[in-house]
């Protein structure tokens, strides 16, 4: 019998490695961002989401609503950076 030569299999990319702890961006710095200057975006440029940080500054937060949005789930603790890594608590 002759055996088919098969492709071979392309390996899945790594998944990111998680930030080292005591590194990342700081929680308490993008919640203080969020609070006094959220509806011009720059708790978003801070954590690294331009394009969003861009839209957040033509939109006015999206008229307030995403500036809402967005402090809930940075006290919530589900506001992640660009990166994907959550917000560290220092």
């Amino acid at each position: 019998m002759t055996e088919t030569p098969q492709a071979p299999q392309p390996t899945p990319a790594p998944a990111p490695a998680p930030a080292p702890a005591g590194e990342g961006k700081d929680w308490l710095t993008t919640l203080l961002l969020c609070i006094f200057v959220g509806n011009l975006g720059v708790h978003r440029f801070y954590v690294g989401k331009t394009g969003s940080g861009v839209l957040w500054l033509l939109t006015l937060g999206i008229c307030g609503i995403g500036t809402l949005v967005d402090l809930v789930m940075i006290i919530m603790g589900n506001f992640k950076d660009a990166n994907g890594q959550d917000l560290v608590k220092k």
